[in-house]
């Protein structure tokens, strides 16, 4: 986000909380990491045919079934993802993510997850395990409350039921 104002101190400031909080019983993000955007077209031999325009729409159709509220939001910018984290508290129940390579290197986003204190799932639709060695180390998994990978478009709807359970319990 953008600063908003200057206080009396000269500093910036940026609004906390979201402008228009989800209106359903559960209300669930997801976030899209960098390069999501391009699900369908790269590398579909390792992501497949899937565009991330029909992985939400059948998240919002699984959620309206569920009678869940879900947004999705995508960036290809840390400082972005960031402030949209920032943005969710007090507005989203749970977080669906899939932080695409900034799994294996973003300290950042691990705290800004931790800091908002909302429960999450990580997500990815290649098994991170199953590939290039570096891929193997989520900066996330530690402080998720669970991880669906390497089910292509389905990690997202296992994850989506995941965290509703998980918040129903």
């Amino acid at each position: 986000m953008a600063p908003s104002r200057r206080n009396n101190n000269s500093r910036p400031t940026t609004k906390k909380r979201c402008q228009t909080p989800l209106k359903k019983s559960l209300r669930i993000v997801v976030i899209h990491g960098p390069n999501l955007n391009l699900l369908g077209e790269r590398e579909p031999g390792v992501y497949g045919s899937t565009t991330l325009a029909k992985i939400d729409a059948e998240l919002v159709k699984i959620a309206n079934e569920l009678s869940v509220e879900v947004k999705s939001i995508q960036s290809n910018h840390e400082g972005i993802l960031i402030d949209a984290i920032h943005a969710l508290r007090g507005c989203c129940d749970g977080i669906i993510i899939n932080a695409g390579g900034l799994t294996h290197t973003s300290v950042a986003l691990r705290d800004a997850l931790v800091a908002v204190a909302i429960p999450f799932i990580e997500v990815h639709v290649s098994n991170i395990f199953a590939r290039e060695s570096f891929r193997a180390h989520s900066y996330l998994s530690d402080v998720a409350k669970g991880i669906a990978c390497g089910f292509g478009p389905l990690s997202y709807e296992l994850g989506l039921r995941g965290i509703i359970a998980i918040l129903r319990r």
